[in-house]
């Protein structure tokens, strides 16, 4: 469900689990980092995370996952790999922390698993969706914000980082990067949750401003 910034504001609450979600290179961790300290402001008590390595175990699976330099995996692994730490991320730091009345922000959660592993790699829906489903126990955001931005754009963007900051999926073909990006477009669409959906060639104080609005802040 695709929600329009100037009319629509989330129910104030204590707690709010908000995830942000797009393409490598699109702007979602800086764009986390801004919201996490308007929310501070805001007198929220704040947890940013991220997907894969929100949790010792994470880590260790960000790793596998991002660093791994052996045989490429198979996609099946691939997602199986990330559900696992997703049911850790969601078991041990997630739904702890939104249970005492905590805000978290999470970069990337389980529309980048459809993302990846559906739209780019061509996994079987049914199969994502029973991962994401055993992983995150109905476990869903109030918010997903979708910072949308053009592939060339994304990784010409990541190509400035040092080599410890690239992921392998940077590796893939730009053909890979668009069926991503469409993937988000059209989960924004239809999936219930809520869905901003930002412009990654924004400034980042514009973009800021309208997730500050969404959010009641």
């Amino acid at each position: 469900m695709i929600i329009d910034p100037s009319t629509f504001t989330l129910p104030r609450a204590a707690q709010l689990f908000v995830v942000f979600e797009g393409i490598n290179g699109c702007g979602k961790s800086t764009l986390l980092g801004n919201v996490a300290r308007a929310l501070e402001a805001a007198h929220h008590q704040v947890i940013t995370t991220r997907e894969p390595g929100g949790t010792p175990l994470g880590i260790e699976i960000r790793s596998l996952l991002l660093d791994w330099k052996g045989e490429k995996k198979s996609p099946l692994a691939e997602l199986l790999l990330f559900a696992a730490d997703r049911a850790e991320h969601r078991e041990k730091l997630i739904q702890p922390a939104l249970s005492k009345g905590k805000t978290v922000l999470c970069d990337r959660y389980l529309y980048s698993t459809i993302a990846f592993q559906g739209y780019g790699r061509g996994l079987s829906r049914e199969w994502i969706d029973t991962a994401n489903s055993l992983a995150t126990q109905g476990l869903v955001p109030d918010l997903a914000i979708l910072m949308d931005l053009d592939p060339r754009e994304g990784l010409q963007r990541t190509k400035s980082r040092t080599s410890s900051g690239r992921d392998a999926f940077e590796e893939e073909e730009v053909a890979f990067h668009h069926r991503i990006r469409d993937g988000f477009l059209e989960m924004a669409q239809l999936l219930p949750v809520p869905f901003l959906i930002l412009n990654g060639a924004d400034s980042k104080e514009v973009n800021a401003s309208k997730a500050a609005k969404v959010l009641g802040i």
